[in-house]
């Protein structure tokens, strides 16, 4: 018995010629984009580790490659006045990410879960403040800070931006939840486990990745904090990164050292490039792993 060879067909030809057309086009727009996205960065990180005057001068080749440390062994001298704003960033971003992060899973839990009077009303309240600017209250926010003695306090600053990022997170945490089986919580229930044990243990794999999500925003926003941190902080010793890099200034005209501006961009792109590579891999897990793991 002899076999014929299979022969393709024009219409699967094509269909080929048309799946490498298209993987060649995304190859090409994903190129064209990392670019995009990638050359000003290293860009900055080159321009970081060079003198002002290479800066703001037309520099030659040779003095474009003549790199120094000089600008980030400034920055980071723990004498230094960014070092204590950069200390004070982490301080003010990471409390706010914690907070956020727990506040904003026990709201959402609460009203995902729980069935009381008025969680309608309360949810619609918490989604209009997300359509309603800080800037549009922020005198009044202020007077508010300061009768309880809260500005110029890297508390009251850590409690300012865990108001403004927490509708956001509850947000994600209650769909997060609504996403839960009702069948494991039932399982749970019939073992004994309480409302800290169901969220400590047995929903934490699959809420995890809301969590992130919830710490990762409150994290960004508050670390990049321009306005408030300006408006609530006057004295210089608690100045964050964002408005240390502001008042960066040398020379007795007001003259910039770029240079160092640069170099404080760059750290402060550090924590949340880190940031993002430890909690992305929460983003891809699903809640059917989450029940496995459970």
């Amino acid at each position: 018995m002899t076999t014929t060879p299979a022969t393709s067909t024009p219409s699967t030809t094509s269909a080929r010629r048309g799946a490498g057309t298209r993987s060649a086009l995304y190859a090409v727009l994903g190129t064209a984009a990392a670019l995009v996205v990638t050359i000003p960065l290293l860009w900055a990180v080159l321009r970081a580790f060079q003198t002002n005057d290479t800066i703001v001068s037309a520099a030659t080749w040779s003095q474009m490659l003549d790199l120094s440390g000089t600008n980030f062994a400034q920055i980071l001298t723990p004498s230094g006045s960014l070092w204590r704003a950069l200390m004070n960033s982490v301080i003010v971003s990471v409390a706010t990410a914690v907070l956020t992060a727990v506040v904003a899973t026990l709201a959402g839990y609460g009203l995902s879960k729980f069935r009381f009077r008025g969680a309608g009303a309360a949810l619609l309240v918490i989604l209009l403040s997300m359509m309603v600017p800080f800037q549009a209250i922020l005198t009044p926010l202020y007077l508010e800070m300061n009768a309880m003695h809260l500005t110029d306090s890297l508390l009251g600053l850590v409690l300012f931006c865990t108001t403004v990022n927490l509708p956001f997170g509850v947000f994600v945490m209650k769909a997060a939840c609504d996403a839960v089986p009702a069948s494991i919580e039932e399982s749970a229930l019939m073992d004994g486990a309480g409302t800290v044990r169901m969220l400590t243990t047995v929903l934490r794999p699959m809420l995890l990745p809301g969590v992130a999500s919830a710490a990762l925003y409150a994290f960004l926003a508050s670390w990049t904090e321009f306005l408030g941190a300006l408006t609530f902080i006057t004295r210089e010793d608690l100045y964050t990164l964002p408005v240390a890099l502001l008042n960066l200034q040398s020379g007795t005209f007001g003259e910039l050292d770029y240079g160092l501006l640069v170099a404080g961009a760059v750290v402060a792109m550090i924590p949340c490039i880190l940031l993002y590579i430890a909690l992305q891999r929460f983003y891809v897990q699903g809640l059917a792993a989450g029940a496995v793991k459970g």
